[in-house]
Parts: structure tokens; sequence; C-alpha cells
């Protein structure tokens, strides 16, 4: 095998963008067990954390929380309407608009997932003043770089 005497800056461990990779594929299997338990997706489950906090949301709103484009989005809704956790229905004020709600499981569901941060902050080894700086900094990196598009 061919060593590479490559500039450190080309280095895969000196990546910033495969460091924030590995850990989010790290941070998804530690959260696997618990979203299985409650039969979702990591999607879905982000999905419906949108929905906990403000239900009746339209597919472009949840969209802008998660970053997501429609054509990402509208399946993964179609596959929790599937499963009886949301409902989509046409806005009767604008034809276009595609709303979601939450069916009595999908607010059902919020108390089964109640426990699934405290067990994730353990997964982190961190404390939660450590952790409210780590979200932090992660979301203000992430602010800059969408400033730049």
């Amino acid at each position: 095998m061919e060593t590479n005497d490559a500039n450190p800056a080309l280095l895969l461990d000196n990546q910033l963008c495969f460091a924030l990779h590995s850990a989010s594929l790290a941070m998804t299997k530690v959260y696997k067990p618990h979203l299985d338990k409650l039969g979702v997706t990591y999607p879905q489950y982000l999905v419906l954390l949108v929905l906990w906090e403000r239900d009746g949301l339209s597919v472009s709103e949840i969209g802008e929380r998660l970053y997501l484009d429609s054509g990402t989005l509208t399946p993964l809704l179609k596959r929790l309407e599937a499963q009886g956790l949301v409902d989509r229905s046409r806005d009767p004020q604008d034809e276009r608009r595609v709303v979601i709600r939450l069916t009595g499981q999908g607010r059902a569901l919020k108390e089964q997932a109640a426990a699934i941060p405290a067990c994730i902050l353990g997964a982190t080894g961190c404390d939660v003043r450590e952790l409210v700086r780590l979200v932090g900094e992660i979301k203000s990196l992430r602010d800059r770089l969408a400033g730049t598009l």
C-alpha cells in the first residue's frame, strides 16, 4: 500500500465535514434502538419533534425547520400517514398548501419519546452545560455556512 505525503489540509481526519458527518452517523446509531421502540426512523422522529412543538404546519414549513426539500419530505410524510401518526390535508384557503397534523396516535407517541433526550445525553458523556454549549456552536456554524449559500 502506498503512503501519502499529502498536504495535511487534505487528510480525511483533518476535515471538518468528515468530523460532522461521522459524528452524525454515530448519533443516528445511538438513536436507533430508542426509535425502533417507537416504530419510527430518525428522519420521521425529526418531523414528529417539529409537530410536537407546533402542530398543523405546512409541508414547506416543516421543510424549512428541518432543512429538507419537499421531494425528500413528502415520501417521509406519506409513510408517517400510513403508520397513522399524521394526517395530510389540503388547506381550504389555499389548495396548493398541504397541512400536516398529528393524529391521536402521533400525539401519544410524544409521551413514549420523552425519555429519549436523557438517554442521548447519557450516551454523549457530556453534562447539560457542555451539551448546550456544543449545540450552540454547531448551530452557529450551520447558520454561518447557510449564509454563504
